[in-house]
């Protein structure tokens, strides 16, 4: 037996109403009028004021100065999304060092810091008890700034359980098994914050589109760093595979015979163009790369490339060749437009880059009708981070109802 459809309840289309306002709003490139709002969303122009009114009283839509319509002539209130009250709080546990940031609601990077250090061999309750510190200052800095701090992002690199709400397995931390989550909250630092923890490369690819206002709406962002991950966007929405685990290209195989990778298979792409891997190649010290953190490691790569070292040149395009074939196989299996290189890749893009593009036309099936375009990322070594905080202020501006629920500010008001 069929079960009819039941009507939407008036509270459940209010929700879903409000929700499409805040949207339009905060998808707008310029400041939107209540009017425009109306024809665009085709509510009546009585509900979207009342729905507007609702908003900048729970101070997620800030009215600016009347201006003159072009359809009218008449003046009329801008409205944007109000970027003075609510940030996300993106943590980043990598390899070689730990990161914070702080995202306001309209895009603003309010806070960001970085603390290097190698934590391959730490206990992951040190390595969280840490970056629970550090984001601790970061929600202090936000307060002192008028900041309400809505949840947390936290971005590891490894496979993410996200129905279980774990990290299963961060092959270059040597981590198994691990509840970050309970990890940070045990610190004390995060009390009464929603933490939500998802592979570095998902977060860095919403970072992309964060960061980039052109940003296309499918693409894969390969980040490397020691380890090599990919996020995958479709339709400007993160793509997780069935159980969250998808974009792990660091360990598609490029050489059957190649050397062992900590993953257990051997010949993994991350073997040929992860960090350490170039180091290795290019004949440059590879224990003092995560005492550096990633961007100095990087310098001393570039520094070694532009001074005339054939050896790095040739580890940096041995790279690029080992990852465009790896993302060729991946456009060829997703069918995606475009590639994104971020994390390590983005400043040593010179290099990598033309490799890259030259064997994802070469390699990719459907090239000779519609060419993939290989670009650098604008977030860089950010991405991850950003990523991470705005995947907070995503989820509100997606849907404000949640948030107001629990947001004893507004609902004390």
């Amino acid at each position: 037996m069929s079960v009819e459809p039941r009507p939407a309840r008036q509270d459940s289309l209010r929700a879903r109403n409000l929700a499409l306002v805040l949207r339009r709003i905060s998808g707008a490139p310029e400041p939107v009028s209540r009017a425009e709002v109306a024809a665009a969303t085709g509510l009546t122009r009585a509900t979207v004021s009342a729905l507007v009114d609702t908003l900048v009283a729970s101070r997620l839509v800030a009215e600016l100065p009347p201006r003159l319509t072009r359809a009218t002539g008449r003046p009329a209130t801008g409205l944007v999304v109000d970027g003075a009250h609510t940030a996300g709080l993106g943590i980043e546990i990598n390899v070689d060092y730990l990161a914070v940031c702080v995202v306001d609601l309209a895009g603003g990077i309010r806070h960001r810091s970085v603390l290097p250090g190698d934590q391959r061999g730490r206990a992951p309750e040190r390595t969280c008890a840490a970056a629970a510190e550090l984001a601790g200052q970061a929600v202090e800095a936000a307060t002192a700034d008028g900041l309400t701090v809505a949840g947390v992002g936290v971005a590891v690199p490894g496979l993410v359980d996200l129905p279980a709400g774990l990290l299963r397995f961060a092959p270059n931390l040597g981590w198994r098994d691990t509840d970050v989550e309970a990890l940070l909250r045990r610190a004390g630092r995060l009390d009464g914050l929603d933490i939500t923890v998802d592979n570095e490369a998902n977060y860095a690819a919403l970072g992309e589109l964060h960061s980039d206002p052109a940003a296309l709406d499918d693409f894969l962002h390969v980040s490397g760093e020691i380890g090599v991950g990919a996020g995958i966007i479709l339709g400007r929405e993160l793509f997780h595979g069935t159980r969250g685990w998808s974009g792990e290209i660091g360990h598609l195989t490029v050489d059957l015979d190649g050397p062992p990778c900590r993953c257990g298979a051997r010949g993994c792409l991350e073997q040929f163009a992860g960090q350490e891997a170039i180091l290795r190649a290019a004949g440059l010290p590879v224990n003092a790369a995560t005492s550096l953190g990633g961007q100095a490691t990087v310098g001393r790569i570039i520094d070694a490339a532009e001074g005339g070292s054939a050896q790095t040149d040739a580890a940096l395009r041995r790279a690029g060749r080992a990852l465009g074939v790896a993302v060729a196989g991946a456009v060829n299996l997703l069918d995606i437009p475009g590639v994104v290189l971020g994390g390590i890749y983005a400043p040593l893009a010179k290099w990598i880059a033309p490799e890259v593009q030259r064997e994802v036309d070469q390699r990719i099936l459907s090239a000779a009708w519609s060419q993939v375009i290989v670009r650098v990322s604008a977030a860089g070594s950010d991405a991850a981070v950003l990523g991470a905080a705005g995947s907070v202020t995503r989820k509100i501006l997606r849907d404000p109802v949640d948030w107001l629920r629990h947001d004893q500010t507004f609902l004390a008001r």
